[in-house]
């Protein structure tokens, strides 16, 4: 199968990109979380605060602060009991448990990792991977990397004025054992998530920071100790709380993976995974190995122009950004499934919703040349009993806070006969919101490396919008499973070379029978 065909077939027509007659082996599955042998150790602080508002003025952390910042990001926050519903010809009930983060994850499974190129005083400088299962860090390798790094991100950021440096991994096994071929279209997802969790815990902790997408993959896999046919990086995202951090140096020396690779020696590291048997997956490897960069410098994302908006303009109400407390607004998060219930949306809750997740959703990255407002996902939604607006599916233009009519009605009789699922009652959702972007995910600029940043750019915006959800007291329910030929007629999109990538119900909910408890006090 074809690069492009596999790529089609993900996103058109799933059954074509998976491999047939896939059984999953749960109880041969692997851990949601990496464990190293025999490496050094640093216990984080268990005394983390339950609130990050009104944070101190921004100084350079030390190891404590690092802890309490990695716990916000991607800790361990719960452990949840449910119970399926009951098949009548089966007895016995299921029950499922899981360990959950604050950072959504298909099916609980976390196929991403973090780890932190550290220069704080508490600790040796050097590359650490952030142990979930016993909040510590493990040391990898030990010393300055600064001169390393910057030349494999291109020169184009001052990694000296950096206390820290954040390396987002997937281990394609991790998911790949419940969701075959689909788990490469998941793994670009849950990475964007993460990103989107960790940009705004950022904020929070007074960190300024900023995403490359552009590095030279197998240079930094070398540095951190990877098996390339098991996990590899997606993204990597400085931090600094000094103002001069990025560089538009696109004129630097031309520096090549493997003579980077000469300059350190690798290091061998033993992991535990759980598994037994740990099945083939050539296309998540060939897909992985055709999106590498193997020199610099980099390119920039050539920008389409926006469309031009036709139809019926409904004016949202002005709104400030959302005042809310983080901790308790991740804590609060749900995804409802079949525990919506339809409630009449003010024209306010909807207003804020958009612009809330859309003004968080801005941020520095290595893509563009000037930093804009007209991102490469948009969204578009379909409404119905919101309180002032007409039924109907909508475009959102964020630079004008404006919706546009692309096609009036009601719309959620034709949008749940295009799940795969029954597992959302969408006549009880006020907001089924869309992600959308180019159909071609960037390939003639970025080439193969262009579909997974336009996922993890989909999944940090996916996470503005559960976050701005969760504060406006509503659930949101992200969707894979739905016919995507359905939503593109419903938007017109076809004519504009563009698709959905992620449908997110979004709306109240009543609350779910099961147990949950919260690992911290």
């Amino acid at each position: 199968m074809i690069l492009d065909e596999f790529l089609h077939n993900l996103h058109f027509d799933i059954d074509k990109a998976s491999i047939p007659n896939w059984e999953v082996d749960w109880e041969d599955g692997p851990l949601a979380y990496k464990l190293y042998y025999h490496l050094p150790e640093i216990p984080l602080s268990l005394d983390i605060p339950l609130t990050l508002e009104a944070q101190e003025v921004p100084v350079k952390p030390d190891l404590r602060k690092i802890g309490h910042f990695l716990w916000y990001v991607y800790g361990i926050t719960q452990f949840s009991q449910s119970v399926a519903p009951m098949i009548s010809t089966k007895k016995e009930l299921e029950v499922m448990q899981s360990y959950r983060r604050f950072a959504p994850s298909g099916g609980a499974l976390y196929p991403n990792e973090l780890y932190v190129y550290l220069k704080i005083d508490d600790v040796p400088d050097g590359l650490y991977h952030f142990d979930v299962s016993h909040h510590r860090l493990v040391l990898l390798r030990e010393g300055n990397f600064d001169n390393y790094l910057t030349r494999s991100l291109g020169s184009r950021c001052d990694l000296t004025s950096c206390f820290g440096t954040v390396f987002i991994s997937t281990m394609f096994w991790k998911n790949f054992f419940k969701y075959n071929n689909f788990s490469y279209r998941l793994q670009g997802l849950d990475a964007g998530v993460l990103m989107g969790q960790l940009i705004e815990v950022a904020k929070r902790f007074g960190f300024a920071s900023g995403v490359y997408y552009q590095y030279l993959d197998r240079a930094i896999n070398h540095l951190l100790g990877f098996k390339e046919q098991e996990e590899s990086i997606y993204s990597v995202i400085p931090l600094t709380v000094e103002p001069a951090m990025w560089s538009g140096n696109r004129h630097s020396e031309n520096v090549l993976t493997n003579d980077l690779i000469r300059e350190i020696r690798p290091i061998q590291t033993k992991q535990y995974v759980r598994t037994k048997n740990i099945k083939e997956f050539p296309m998540l490897i060939k897909m992985n190995e055709a999106s590498m960069l193997h020199s610099t410098p980099f390119r920039w994302f050539e920008k389409k122009e926006r469309r031009n908006e036709e139809g019926k303009v409904v004016s949202l109400p002005l709104v400030n950004r959302l005042s809310y407390d983080f901790m308790s607004t991740c804590q609060k998060r749900f995804s409802p499934d079949m525990d919506f219930q339809l409630k009449k949306i003010s024209k306010q809750e909807l207003a804020s919703l958009l612009y809330e997740a859309t003004a968080s959703f801005r941020y520095r990255n290595d893509l563009e040349k000037e930093h804009s407002d007209d991102s490469r996902v948009s969204i578009y939604v379909c409404l119905y009993n919101i309180e002032g607006i007409p039924d109907g599916a909508y475009f959102y233009d964020n630079i004008e806070h404006s919706l546009y009519l692309v096609n009036a009605g009601d719309h959620r009789l034709l949008l749940q006969s295009g799940l795969s699922l029954d597992n959302v009652n969408l006549l009880q959702v006020p907001i089924t919101l869309h992600v959308v972007g180019d159909n071609d995910h960037y390939k003639d600029s970025l080439g193969y490396r262009g579909y997974r940043i336009q996922q993890m750019e989909t999944g940090m915006l996916v996470q503005k919008l559960l976050l701005a959800a969760s504060a406006l007291e509503m659930g949101g329910h992200p969707l894979l499973g739905f016919n995507v030929n359905v939503t593109d007629h419903i938007y017109n999109l076809d004519p504009l070379g563009k698709t959905s990538l992620i449908q997110i119900p979004i709306g109240p909910y009543r609350q779910r029978p099961w147990l949950m408890g919260r690992l911290y006090t």
